[in-house]
């Protein structure tokens, strides 16, 4: 049990420092240019809230599998649609109901959400094999 809290806590690290520079210096002027007739302050609480369910969906569904299969392809390929379909989940429901939702936001986030998974799952995967 401690291994599986020390791998959550080094992922969550690792997802935190990756999104953090997409959001805080890639696509910083993105999202304004986009969306900023809705944004607002940020809601940190559902922020933090999403990081940690994040997190465990990438360990319970992608690393954890993984690990135990030996397979970092495997692996890789479960990161890949993990990422994708959460954050297709958010986009294409944003697109579906909120009037002006811009399209390129949706690719972008799509497209974001598969890399992201990606390099998380990867360091992760390595961090696990390390802590296991």
């Amino acid at each position: 049990m401690v291994t599986y809290i020390k791998l959550y806590f080094a992922t969550l690290l690792v997802f935190f420092a990756i999104d953090m520079l997409w959001l805080g210096l890639v696509a910083r002027t993105f999202y304004a240019k986009h969306l900023g007739f809705l944004m607002g302050p940020t809601n940190w609480l559902a922020a933090i809230i999403f990081y940690l369910l994040f997190i465990l969906g990438i360990l319970v569904f992608v690393v954890v599998p993984g690990v135990k299969e030996g397979s970092l392809q495997m692996t890789l390929i479960r990161a890949a649609l993990f990422g994708l379909i959460t954050y297709a989940t958010y986009d294409l429901t944003n697109l579906a109901t909120i009037k002006d939702w811009p399209i390129i936001v949706t690719i972008v986030d799509m497209i974001w959400g598969t890399v992201l998974s990606l390099l998380v799952s990867l360091a992760s995967f390595f961090i696990a094999r390390w802590l296991m």
